[in-house]
């Protein structure tokens, strides 16, 4: 018998807990940016970005703020009750053209074109309930559909985290705690990820009362021969 349940159960679980944690915990991160947002927002601005695709938006919190601060901004998340109260605090604002929103897994192959998204941003989807080997399949979507030169910003918890390897294992660094499954980084996994990349910079920094151990990431991706 597997000592850990299969990646597909923990996937399964994990959507349902965030969409029951949503439903019970309408806009439970509230309506203030992260500070990993308002960082992003003036790093794209400075780049020249203008679209911006958010993975794991949840209910919207740093995609309200990207639309606000004037970015074209698509935002997925696998939670429909998170994307519904983003659809519905866009609308109120007068946001609705120019924010969209996908349901998407990130399991899953983006659904969108190649070459066409000037910057990409997630903050702490990628220590989500993923694998290795599914977090090195998420960076090759985000190489794929981001236009030569364009940016990645991403957070994750990581190895310094005070929830990391307390609460139930699922092997991979993958550890679970009060419901929620992370998987925390280290310097290695960064480091693979940024191959072929630009590397900028790996910030630590805290949030949350616990708080919570993060690194903000920015890399941007190569321009091509023949591309500015």
């Amino acid at each position: 018998m597997d000592e850990h349940p299969s990646p597909s159960l923990l996937a399964q679980a994990q959507h349902e807990h965030w969409q029951d944690t949503y439903q019970e915990h309408p806009g439970m991160y509230g309506d203030r940016p992260s500070e990993a947002a308002r960082y992003a927002a003036e790093l794209f601005r400075a780049v020249g970005a203008s679209s911006v695709l958010e993975l794991g938006a949840g209910h919207g919190r740093d995609a309200m703020y990207f639309a606000q601060r004037g970015f074209t901004v698509q935002a997925t998340d696998f939670s429909a009750t998170g994307l519904h109260q983003l659809q519905t605090a866009a609308s109120e604002q007068g946001l609705s053209d120019h924010l969209c929103t996908l349901e998407h897994d990130v399991r899953s192959p983006l659904p969108l074109p190649s070459d066409t998204i000037d910057a990409v941003y997630a903050h702490m989807l990628l220590c989500m309930a993923l694998s290795t080997r599914q977090i090195h399949a998420v960076m090759d979507e985000v190489r794929r559909v981001l236009r030569p030169g364009g940016v990645l910003i991403y957070t994750v918890r990581h190895t310094g985290d005070a929830h990391y390897q307390a609460g139930l294992s699922h092997g991979d660094n993958i550890y679970e705690h009060g419901g929620f499954a992370v998987h925390f980084f280290d310097r290695a996994l960064v480091t693979a990820l940024a191959e072929g990349w630009n590397l900028h910079e790996i910030h630590p920094f805290e949030e949350g009362g616990l708080p919570r151990r993060l690194w903000r990431v920015t890399q941007t991706l190569p321009a091509r021969p023949g591309h500015p």
